[in-house]
Order: structure tokens, then sequence, then C-alpha cells
């Protein structure tokens, strides 16, 4: 067998094999991949929303914008005057402190392939949030299916007592 083949199967668990501590365990432990995943998910939709910003930005441009006095933005609460003096070249930040000059279409045309990158980011991880809510309701159905039937004993030994 290749090690891709191994890599394909999945390992089954038969959770009605395992004991209640073990479900809760595991449950607990879904619960937080579960919020992990909900908060990376809100990251890149935050991230999305910027890109898109920034896009919509740029083609807001008009031509006829040279010298047009504007705000620079230098921290999200101080901004400084500024003109427009080149409408053809913009410097984007792409992360880790790097800056590329692009002109306007290129611009436009980056943060179009961000929004999609991230988008199927999204989606992929999405998919995985399914899954582990999926396997997280069949964990909670093992764990309340077992503690009826616990239940279910200790009513019956106390009647026959």
């Amino acid at each position: 067998m290749s090690g891709t083949e191994a890599g394909d199967k999945r390992e089954q668990i038969n959770l009605a094999a395992l004991s209640v501590e073990q479900l809760v365990q595991i449950k607990q432990e879904f619960e937080q991949d579960i919020s992990n995943i909900q908060d990376s998910l809100q990251t890149l939709y935050n991230c999305k929303a910027k890109y898109a910003l920034s896009k919509e930005a740029l083609e807001s441009f008009h031509p006829d914008w040279k010298d047009h006095q504007i705000l620079v933005p230098l921290t999200s609460s101080m901004y400084i005057p500024g003109r427009i003096k080149d409408l053809d070249n913009f410097i984007l930040d792409v992360g880790t402190g790097y800056y590329v000059e692009k002109n306007l279409e290129s611009s436009k045309d980056y943060f179009k392939r961000r929004i999609e990158y991230v988008q199927e980011q999204i989606e992929n991880i999405e998919k995985i949030q399914i899954q582990k809510s999926r396997f997280l309701s069949a964990v909670n159905g093992v764990i309340e299916i077992k503690q009826m039937a616990a239940l279910k004993q200790m009513q019956q030994q106390q009647q026959a007592a």
C-alpha cells in the first residue's frame, strides 16, 4: 500500500463503544475546534471586507482628481491633509512589511484576486466546520443515549431493590 492510499483512509470510531467520559472529552475538543474555526472565519470575513473596501476605493477614483485635496490616514484616528499627484500609481501593502507599486487596473485586479482567494478559504473552512458540527451532533446524540440508558438502568435497580 502506498503512502497516499494510507493517507486517504479515514479512521472510523465506534462512538457507542466509548465511555461517557471519553465522549465528553471528544465533545469538548470538538467544541473548542468549532470555536477556533468560527474565530478564523470571522478573521477571514474581516479581511475580505477590507480588501473589498480597498477595491471599492480604487474604483471611485476619477481622472479629474489630480491635485484634489484629501485626508491621508496616519493611524486609525489621525489624518493629515494631502494632495493627489499621481492617479495611476498606487502603493499596495501586500503583507509582512512588503509593498508593491501598481497602476490602477493592476491594483483593482490584485484586490479582486485577493477577495476571490479569501472567499475560497472561507468556503473550505466552512466545509470543515459543517463536518465537525455533524460529528459533534453525533457525539451529543450518543452521550444522550448512554445517559438515558444509565438512568433507565438505575431506575430498574431501584425498582428491583
